[in-house]
């Protein structure tokens, strides 16, 4: 059973770094929440190192100027690590060739700076990269057809954002991730960067040290996210603690913000592997 804390105040004496999920732990794609920044802000004044471990399909770079615009302060984060900069080195790949890009067309530029790589049609490309659904009201399913002439191909799918779903406003909207798994269903072949998959976590864990000044032993470094799929099954699989935010994406099943079960959440969490310390519908501290 997840202990019950009353913020991240009762676990910072146990960890000397946090890797904490952006969307739906920090910000809601919309605006920050003003306590998370404020638990991390205490935790840095505290000593702690935070780096930000996210799916957004950009280089960090730009993420900083988002996380400027929402309001989420610098003083709450050491370095981010996005799993755009992870995709970059799978696209450089296709270094001279076509990619047949899906998402919303000028968003994600930030994500090809630099490469040699030309956007075209699915006709003439070499692999399809995938930022997110183009519009915010698209579901997966609406792509069927799409997917079946890319697996007529046998084109593969690098899929910048694994994320399913993310908390958007007061909505919930699919995310790359769900193109990815429709594709996947159907035969195609997927490469993801992102959490939950090893790379993102070395990157985030190298930059902690760096913010440290010192190793780290895994043992004191926490990951903290609203996700299953990807912060808890990417927690267990890099061996830390998680801390779990039930308020975005889970939040209607678990009650977050009435009178959530602990043991509902333990169970939704489960078959991550992950071993939970904790969980909060908000981050504060």
């Amino acid at each position: 059973m997840p202990a019950t804390i009353s913020g991240l105040a009762d676990l910072a004496p146990k960890y000397d770094a946090v890797l904490s999920d952006v969307w739906g732990v920090i910000h809601n794609g919309v605006e920050a929440f003003p306590s998370a920044c404020e638990a991390l802000v205490e935790y840095r004044r505290a000593g702690g190192k935070v780096v930000f471990i996210t799916n957004a399909p950009r280089p960090s770079g730009p993420i900083v100027t988002m996380l400027d615009r929402l309001g989420v302060p610098r003083q709450a984060y050491d370095g981010i690590v996005s799993s755009g900069d992870a995709t970059r080195a799978m696209i450089a790949r296709y270094s001279g060739k076509v990619i047949h890009h899906v998402g919303p067309p000028t968003e994600d530029d930030a994500l090809y700076e630099g490469l040699d790589v030309t956007r075209g049609s699915a006709e003439n490309a070499a692999v399809v990269v995938v930022t997110d659904l183009d519009t915010d009201d698209d579901t997966p399913e609406m792509y069927r057809e799409r997917a079946e002439f890319w697996l007529s191909r046998k084109l593969k799918m690098i899929c910048a954002n694994p994320d399913r779903v993310v908390e958007h406003g007061d909505k919930i909207i699919y995310c790359g991730g769900a193109l990815g798994d429709l594709y996947a269903a159907m035969g195609g072949m997927v490469l993801m960067a992102g959490k939950p998959y090893q790379p993102i976590y070395e990157e985030a864990y190298r930059l902690a040290q760096d913010a440290a000044g010192r190793p780290l032993d895994k043992s004191r470094v926490l990951a903290i996210g609203d996700s299953v799929r990807t912060d808890a099954t990417g927690a267990a699989q890099f061996g830390i603690d998680l801390l779990f935010v039930t308020g975005s994406i889970h939040a209607a099943e678990l009650d977050a913000f009435g009178n959530p079960d602990p043991q509902a959440i333990a169970e939704l969490v489960a078959p991550s592997r992950a071993n939970m310390v904790g969980f909060l519908p908000r981050l504060s501290w």
